[in-house]
């Protein structure tokens, strides 16, 4: 083959040559010592582990306590009664500022009598008028001279005058309005010179001597709720006052599902403010519970409240919790194991099922200790 017919085929040879080491180099591939799947699970094998997340946890044990109730409320009056006139009349005298504190029987307002004492004493001389008659003619029947209808007719117009004389008593009485019970007088409705009649509102009453706190529970609590249990109030003031169940709804209210629960408080010094905000608190039950700081609570997906926690696993578990009491040093929570493994610090960065790296509160102590006695 001569030079000129070399220059011509050149490029197909290199071609050619360029093919065949690329087809003997996969070939060498499917021939080696090592098949795909040991290639890939070597690959595997020799991956690093993933990283697993760190939380700081307190492993602690329950303690037996009583659940409390908790539910807001208001404070009210014991009683409360609208007085009213009974009779007619105008306001001569006031007996009661308004908001004053009084006794039973105390004088709240006087009507003028006008001329009552004197229709009194016409009614009693009316009275000893007809005694007189009937004592004669029971005499009288006795020797045959007045019959059995005359002597039932001097009786009826005796026990009429004797009514008569009532009712004069009466309406004498009701020229005064007094109060019907310890209390004060929260509103007065008339003035002096007012003209009233009878039926016409005096004034409104209340028995502040007395309190209660009125809540409603729901129908999970409200079997819990006996009248005559001994129960407590904390009041908008801070301060916490205790008291006796008095009345417990018998049945639900149709809008709220909820039962209507009254205390009742001593409120003979007048201390106490009714129409206040409190929160009534009734002791339920013995429970097993956790006591943590309220930052541990938090919701899942359901919007159900618990604390999450480690498992024997090592991995996270939410598990729903009851707030069966709150205090000033923390909230104590019903639900959990006995022997708990609670995650303090971290818990908003892993979710349920992950598995985690435990460190226990008291080693990162140590570890501090430890680092501030080296830094000495």
């Amino acid at each position: 083959m001569d030079l000129g017919k070399l220059k011509k085929f050149r490029s197909w040879l290199i071609s050619a040559g360029i093919a065949g080491l690329v087809t003997l180099w996969l070939a060498s591939g499917q021939f080696g010592n090592k098949s795909p799947e040991e290639a890939s699970t070597r690959v595997v094998t020799t991956a690093p582990p993933a990283q697993q997340s760190s939380v700081r946890v307190r492993t602690q044990s329950a303690e037996e306590i009583m659940r409390t109730i908790v539910v807001n409320g208001e404070t009210a009056p014991a009683r409360v009664v609208d007085l009213a006139a009974e009779t007619d009349g105008r306001v001569e005298y006031i007996g009661v500022k308004r908001g004053a504190n009084v006794d039973r029987n105390a004088m709240i307002v006087r009507l003028d009598e006008r001329d009552r004492n004197a229709r009194l004493a016409q009614a009693e001389a009316t009275v000893r008028q007809r005694e007189v008659e009937y004592e004669g003619r029971l005499k009288l029947k006795g020797q045959s001279y007045v019959s059995e209808a005359q002597l039932q007719e001097a009786i009826a117009q005796l026990e009429s005058a004797r009514a008569e004389l009532k009712r004069a008593q009466l309406d004498l009485e009701y020229m005064t309005i007094r109060a019907p019970f310890d209390g004060a007088l929260q509103e007065r409705h008339v003035e002096v010179g007012d003209f009233v009649k009878s039926g016409d509102p005096i004034a409104r009453f209340v028995d502040n001597r007395m309190i209660i706190v009125t809540a409603n529970v729901s129908e999970f609590d409200a079997g819990y709720v006996q009248t005559g249990q001994s129960a407590q109030a904390q009041l908008a003031t801070g301060e916490t006052v205790h008291g006796t169940i008095r009345y417990v709804a018998p049945v639900a209210d149709e809008a709220t599902r909820t039962y209507t629960v009254e205390l009742e408080l001593d409120n003979g010094d007048g201390k106490l403010r009714a129409g206040g905000t409190a929160e009534l608190r009734v002791p339920a039950e013995h429970v097993l519970a956790h006591r943590i700081s309220p930052s541990l609570l938090t919701l899942d997906d359901a919007g159900n409240i618990g604390v999450k926690i480690i498992n024997e696993e090592r991995e996270v578990e939410f598990v729903v919790a009851d707030v069966a009491l709150s205090t000033n040093e923390g909230v104590w929570v019903a639900g959990l194991p006995k022997l708990a493994t609670i995650i303090t610090v971290g818990q908003g960065f892993v979710v349920p099922g992950t598995l985690v790296n435990a460190v226990p509160e008291g080693d990162i102590e140590t570890a501090v200790a430890i680092k501030s006695d080296g830094e000495d």
